[in-house]
């Protein structure tokens, strides 16, 4: 019988109830043990929802990120976080958050996901000891519930291919302390009960350098004796030659990602040892559309009378991606609505294959009808095929992507026109989110307000948030985004193509959720997006003021995106869109737009071989986007909390005129990085954390520049945040940017940077 199980499930709730609980304890109304009951009960009405799976995952909860969770279980925190007692709930807090003037731990985003986690710090120093309650634990909880449980670990050398090391030694030299203590865990768990470990590499979809190879080999003949049998499981991307290190590894089972890969499952299956476990996704774990459940059991047919009882399904990935579930979408349009399957419902669908596997097709006929039908009905649909998009992207020049003049000339042609000090500086566009502005659109939203009493309302707030950078002195001005609830939906909301849900919210970072849009046909402007609001707030203030877009490439990547046609395509289509933007900008005299691509990295694929082709169409769609301008319109970029390291001349390929990132976290090291290529146009590195409720230092920010001053010349060098400000309060925003501006009046007081 062929058996399913799940690899990880939604932690925030389908109400973002660990959200709530998170903020209300950072704020002091909820003590720790209430935050602990919120999240045992997520734990067991999750575990619930995962009913008829032969194996439920537990220690996939996490009260903010499960790779610090590990840094901690494995006793690898920065001293620096451990000044006194506290407990792991708190320190994993000042970690994930900064704390008493310190710095939070480095941040970036999980392989090729959209979810970030705190990066591990190593030294060859490095000791580890662990702690096992976050496996132990709920795994008693799950068991006294009657739940198959089994725990869920990011294997160790994922654990350090993720990481950082900060005095140069070398990570895989750090096994020899790390292997005994993850043979430590496994006895634990063997002595709790537990028959399966999951241990989660996805590092094996990488193209793996021979040290990688042989610690992968020594690591698993280690651990692979210690209890439980393993599952050794990988996503993302495809095994390739990987698959025969897999084969050689002291594991019991394999989980493969056919969604995302494209290894050939029943050459994978014929020559997997027979006594061992293949489990394969084709259930997405990464995006909400219906499975072709037929297309899944013509392969999985095949593979089912060639492992028999040995042939496990489950999603792709873990569901942590996806919201939980697609039944709370009671105002979605039926017909969409019918495309789509959340974390519920894929697993809905596992089941369904699984019966179909067990019992023939037939004892599933109506079940497979339903989605037969729904899928026809989206191939059919008028609303996903527009004609005239295609025969616009069909008359896009190639020369569109190409500015008039090279950047130097158009720099000299730009500080002509802006007239900017050395060292402008400026923030990455939006300003707080109050409970105003967000009770004003529920209820313009709600019909509650009417379009004047909302416009009025976002003016008001627009005309306090420009008042307030022209008290602090900030060069270059943003209007704000009050009328924005995300960057990525509030463009989807205004292009042709897009639909909204109300409750698929997904985890991006502690209690930072997002609700992708869903990207479901071709895309089409039908009017401009953001011009009134810019203009508007342009008729404040003499200074300049930045038109603020969201990229292309960031709109694909930040969305559940159709998965009927090429990614490529549909990133080319969003282009033109923002491209009649950019122009109708320019058109009403904004001189500055920034056009964020915050997401260029994520959506590589996790194999390097493959990056300069996806480089190659995600450049060309925001050059496409942004370069119909003249050399006087000065193009930014924004870039944050990702690895830039391999990309820096896809980057430079942009040829924007600015680009803004963040160094705050990294500790300057993608400073480094810079310095090295030697990167063309100007940068504004991100003097401090705006993730963090501390207020940064004017010594620590121009510390920061002075370093950046060292890699990229001062003329060429720009002043902001890190990232932009919607989280943080006015309290927190006013004196952070107060002691920026400070900061760069004090470098220009020396005379350097002169951009005459």
């Amino acid at each position: 019988m062929v058996k399913i199980h799940n690899l990880g499930f939604p932690r925030i709730g389908a109400d973002r109830e660990l959200k709530k609980a998170l903020e209300a304890h950072w704020k002091g109304t909820l003590p720790a043990g209430g935050l602990e009951r919120v999240g045992a009960e997520l734990r067991r009405r999750h575990w619930g929802l995962q009913e008829g799976l032969d194996a439920v995952p537990v220690g996939d909860f996490s009260f903010y990120d499960h790779i610090l969770d590990l840094s901690l279980a494995l006793g690898n925190v920065p001293a620096r976080f451990t000044d006194g007692p506290v407990s792991d709930l708190d320190l994993s807090f000042r970690v994930a958050r900064g704390h008493a003037g310190i710095p939070a731990g480095e941040m970036t985003k999980w392989f090729d996901t959209n979810y970030h986690h705190i990066v591990p710090e190593f030294s060859a120093l490095t000791e580890f000891h662990l702690d096992p309650s976050g496996w132990v634990n709920p795994y008693r909880e799950a068991r006294a519930l009657g739940i198959p449980a089994r725990p869920v670990v990011v294997g160790p050398l994922t654990y350090l291919g993720v990481g950082k090391v900060r005095d140069g030694s070398d990570r895989l030299e750090l096994l020899p302390k790390l292997i005994p203590v993850y043979r430590q865990l496994l006895e634990t768990l063997a002595a709790e009960g537990a028959p399966w470990v999951q241990i989660d590499e996805p590092l094996l979809c990488t193209e793996l350098e021979t040290p990688w190879v042989e610690a992968f080999e020594r690591v698993y003949a280690e651990v692979g004796t210690s209890g439980p049998q393993i599952l050794l499981t990988t996503y993302f991307g495809t095994l390739g030659e990987n698959f025969d290190l897999a084969r050689r590894l002291r594991v019991d089972g394999l989980h493969v990602d056919l969604v995302a890969g494209n290894d050939d499952p029943l050459t994978l299956a014929r020559t997997w040892p027979r006594d061992r476990v293949l489990s394969v996704g084709v259930v997405s774990g990464r995006n909400i559309w219906k499975t072709d459940l037929d297309a899944a059991l013509d392969l999985l047919e095949p593979l089912a009378q060639a492992l028999g009882d040995r042939l496990w399904l489950a999603p792709s990935c873990s569901l942590l991606h996806v919201p939980v579930d697609l039944d709370l979408e009671t105002e979605l349009d039926p017909e969409l609505r019918s495309w789509l399957a959340f974390a519920r419902q894929k697993l809905d669908e596992l089941r369904l294959l699984a019966r179909a596997l067990n019992s023939g097709r037939d004892s599933v006929a109506a079940g497979l009808q339903d989605h037969r039908d729904a899928l026809a009905r989206r191939r059919r649909s008028p609303r996903v095929h527009l004609p005239d998009v295609r025969a616009a992207l069909g008359q896009v020049d190639p020369a569109w992507g190409n500015r008039k003049s090279p950047y130097p000339i158009r720099a000299a042609v730009q500080a002509q026109r802006l007239n900017l000090p050395a060292f402008p500086t400026t923030t990455i566009g939006s300003f707080p989110q109050t409970p105003e502005i967000r009770q004003v659109r529920r209820q313009f939203h709600a019909g509650e307000a009417t379009e004047t009493q909302y416009v009025e309302a976002i003016r008001r707030e627009i005309s306090r948030c420009v008042t307030e950078q022209e008290k602090l002195g900030l060069d270059v001005l943003v209007h704000g985004e009050a009328e924005r609830n995300d960057m990525v939906e509030y463009f989807g909301e205004l292009l042709e193509g897009y639909a909204f849900s109300r409750h698929g919210w997904v985890q991006s970072y502690g209690s930072r959720c997002v609700k992708p849009p869903i990207l479901f046909g071709d895309i089409r402007r039908p009017r401009p997006m953001t011009v009134g609001w810019i203009t508007f707030a342009q008729s404040l203030t003499p200074k300049p003021l930045k038109g603020m877009l969201t990229g292309p490439v960031t709109l694909l990547n930040w969305s559940f995106v159709r998965d009927d046609q090429d990614r490529e395509v549909t990133c080319r289509q969003l282009a033109l869109a923002i491209r009649q933007e950019v122009l109708d900008l320019e058109k009403a005299g904004v001189g500055i737009i920034q056009i964020d691509e915050a997401a260029l990295r994520e959506g590589l694929p996790l194999r390097r071989s493959l990056w300069p082709a996806a480089l190659g169409w995600a450049v060309q769609a925001f050059r496409l986007a942004a370069n119909g301008v003249a050399d006087e319109t000065q193009i930014h970029t924004h870039m944050c909390y990702s690895q830039f390291q391999g990309i820096l001349p896809a980057i430079a390929a942009l040829d924007a005129d600015v680009i803004t990132i963040e160094t705050s976290r990294s500790e300057r090291t993608l400073l480094d990085s810079f310095e090295e290529f030697s990167y063309p146009n100007a940068i504004g590195p991100g003097v401090y954390d705006i993730h963090s409720p501390a207020i940064p230092t004017v010594e620590s920010m121009v510390s920061l520049l002075d370093q950046a001053a060292r890699r990229i010349p001062a003329e060429r060098l720009w002043v902001n945040p890190d990232c932009g400000l919607k989280t943080r309060r006015w309290a927190e925003v006013v004196p952070s940017l107060a002691r920026m501006v400070e900061a760069a009046r004090l470098l220009r007081d020396r005379g350097e940077g002169d951009r005459g």
